[in-house]
């Protein structure tokens, strides 16, 4: 194996890609994780999509390059992504399959939230009520900004 050394006008520090800032000195398949909503097996399956070195470095690439594998982050589907790789699978609204990166997964986190809350199922008033979700004790658990300690009786 040959050493490639990269000029270093060309080599970028940190990187804005989806609205996050990417750490350029980071392996490329370990930097895209620093985006929310992809993982370690998302962005490997996305470099193996775009065709790119995944020994390289992220601040190493080219803007096209980039721009390549935005797009494919984006829209999965069109590069024979399977549907059952993808985060959001079958949403209510639309009943498509997606993936959500980035402000999307924030968004689409508090819209599901107050959806459960309009309908009013039990999941929505335990989020309304600011009480655990998932079925955990609460009797001697999360008692922040309540009362804490017993008072004796005389």
């Amino acid at each position: 194996m040959s050493l490639v050394v990269t000029p270093k006008d060309q080599f970028q520090d940190m990187i804005r890609v989806l609205n996050t800032n990417v750490q350029g000195n980071v392996n490329i398949m370990y930097a895209l994780t620093s985006i929310k909503g992809v993982g370690r097996r998302y962005a490997n399956i996305v470099c193996k999509k775009a065709d790119i070195d995944m020994t390289k470095r992220a601040g190493e690439f080219s803007a096209e390059e980039l721009e390549r594998i935005v797009e494919i982050i984006q829209n999965p589907l069109q590069y024979k992504i399977p549907q059952w790789f993808l985060n959001r699978q079958k949403d209510h609204a639309t009943g498509k399959y997606s993936q959500l990166v980035a402000n999307g997964v924030d968004n689409s986190l508090r819209e599901d939230i107050e959806r459960l809350k309009k309908i009013r199922v039990h999941r929505g008033i335990r989020h309304s009520f600011d009480l655990r979700v998932r079925g955990q004790h609460t009797k001697t658990t999360g008692r922040t900004g309540k009362t804490v300690g017993v008072t004796k009786k005389k």
